[in-house]
């Protein structure tokens, strides 16, 4: 008995009639014939009814087709568990991140993956959030770490790094400072310098202004957050920018917009359907962030961007 002659004979099962079997198995009709004569032989029983114009099931051919079934379910589970170790062997990751951003846990864990599987080729790229987004949708990325307003972003897997509030970033001296409590109205009373659109802080901020009928002067853009908090301390306008951003060496004060409650989220972002290599690849993540994930990571091992 063999998988062949199984499989031809499932084949004529479902189609009852041999003619259409050969065409999709793309073999000769006395080819599959031939098959499973020598099948029912070894079975010592007739399989199929071909007393008809079509090909009927036996009572012996009902019960060995369950059967049948079973054996090619078998048999591509063992090539599909062999492939997927195969893809730990050998195979290419695309990576993407966020302009700008520095993860120390992300690379810690690309590095490991690396040492354990050297012969998965490993692709970094960067761009802003919308973009990755949308070629780890499109199967063009298999991970990417995004800055996002959104819990789950539609269509795919999300494992949050870091959730943190809205802050306004301004010079010593600058009025906002002097406020006991910092609004989104307050903010826009003045020039603002922020992220570009893609970026997650930027989808917050639009959220938020959207919502409240606000239509802001944003005098500057810049992809990197460390040149909108450089262009802020120059005075060029309020910085718009997540809590981990702002250090003391940039001269600002920083203020958390008080009615902006939706968290700017980092997050890595990959497609359900994933291979072998991208799921060991999210364990060694898992092991890098350690307690941090889920929860927020310090500054000194993340420093948020879009």
């Amino acid at each position: 008995m063999e998988l062949r002659q199984l499989r031809y004979f499932v084949a004529v099962a479902e189609e009852s009639n041999f003619t259409r079997a050969a065409e999709r198995l793309h073999i000769s009709q006395p080819g599959i014939s031939t098959q499973i004569r020598q099948l029912e032989q070894d079975l010592g029983a007739a399989l199929i009814d071909r007393s008809g114009r079509g090909a009927s099931l036996t009572p012996a051919g009902e019960a060995v087709l369950r059967h049948a079934r079973a054996a090619l379910a078998a048999a591509e589970a063992a090539r599909h568990a062999v492939a997927e170790v195969n893809g730990l062997l050998r195979g290419r990751l695309v990576v993407g991140m966020i302009t700008a951003c520095t993860v120390t846990p992300l690379f810690d864990a690309l590095s490991a993956f690396h040492r354990d599987h050297p012969g998965v080729e490993i692709s970094l790229f960067e761009d802003n959030s919308d973009r990755l987004m949308e070629r780890v949708r499109g199967g063009t990325a298999d991970l990417a770490l995004i800055g996002t307003a959104d819990t789950h972003p539609p269509g795919l897997e999300a494992l949050p790094i870091v959730s943190e509030r809205l802050i306004a970033a301004v010079p010593p001296g600058h009025p906002l400072t002097g406020q006991a409590r910092v609004t989104l109205a307050d903010v826009s009373a003045y020039p603002l310098v922020c992220l570009p659109g893609g970026t997650g802080i930027r989808a917050v901020w639009d959220r938020a202004c959207a919502a409240r009928g606000v239509r802001p002067d944003i005098a500057l853009q810049a992809s990197a957050p460390s040149a909108v908090a450089d262009l802020a301390a120059r005075g060029l306008g309020v910085a718009v920018l997540s809590e981990s951003m702002v250090v003391r060496d940039d001269g600002l004060e920083a203020r958390v917009i008080d009615d902006i409650e939706t968290r700017a989220m980092l997050a890595l972002v990959h497609r359900t359907d994933g291979s072998a290599a991208l799921r060991e690849l999210l364990t060694h993540c898992h092991r890098a962030f350690g307690g941090n994930w889920n929860g927020g990571a310090p500054a000194a091992k993340v420093i948020m961007a879009g």
